[in-house]
């Protein structure tokens, strides 16, 4: 028996949401330990890079510019990939949402076995790999559409649940996914900041525990693909 459509729609929510929780960790551990820099949330780092240009004391430039630089490359290849992909979880959104997850184990054992240290060669290409990685993601999540659930930033998310709350005079549609991908990013920042706290290898450990929760997203996805088909 084919699983119905809202059966998908279930599931690629909460794929979604758990990828969220991942983001909290990637930015948590980026920000904390590589130099604020944000690999998954592109509005913090434009505000960082502007604020260094104008000449703010201690922030980063070329960090920042990396992540960003190496976040648009991912999300323009996440693009290509999935163009002619057929709607819903496709085995190329398989390949995508894996390979954020490989390339995010990859550095974190990186880590692990050389912790970076801020500013050197090896941090930046930490930062600039792990931003590709989160542009792919981004990419395939947008292509997934989960409405309220891009994975990567929940700006928008808040603002859908203010600005439909009953209190604005809306119906409060969508206010459990919208809080919950709030919360779980929450979540994640904290669980990637504790993980920090276990000495020169937090940075590599984070991006571990990230990387192997995006792989299983990956394979939950593949394995209940066909319930995207049609009866």
């Amino acid at each position: 028996m084919t699983p119905r459509p809202q059966d998908a729609a279930r599931t690629h929510l909460v794929l979604m949401l758990a990828l969220t929780f991942t983001t909290g960790i990637v930015d948590a551990v980026g920000y904390l330990g590589l130099d604020r820099v944000f690999t998954a949330n592109m509005t913090g780092n434009v505000v960082i890079l502007g604020m260094a240009l104008a000449g703010a004391d201690d922030l980063p430039v070329l960090g920042p510019a990396l992540a960003l630089g190496g976040f648009l490359a991912g999300a323009a290849l996440g693009g290509r990939v999935l163009r002619t992909a057929p709607p819903g979880w496709a085995h190329r959104s398989t390949v995508t949402f894996g390979a954020t997850g490989v390339v995010a184990v990859a550095l974190g054992v990186g880590a692990v076995v050389r912790p970076p240290d801020e500013g050197e060669a090896w941090a930046l290409v930490v930062t600039t790999l792990l931003a590709v990685a989160m542009g792919l993601q981004a990419a395939a999540a947008r292509r997934l559409a989960v409405k309220d659930v891009t994975t990567v930033v929940v700006t928008s998310t808040l603002t859908g649940l203010a600005a439909d709350s009953r209190l604005a005079g809306g119906e409060g549609g969508g206010w459990a996914r919208r809080l919950l991908a709030v919360v779980l990013i929450l979540a994640g920042a904290g669980v990637g900041a504790l993980l920090l706290r276990t000495g020169d290898q937090g940075v590599g450990l984070g991006l571990v525990v990230a990387g192997l929760l995006a792989l299983a997203c990956a394979w939950v996805g593949h394995a209940r693909r066909d319930a995207d088909r049609p009866a």
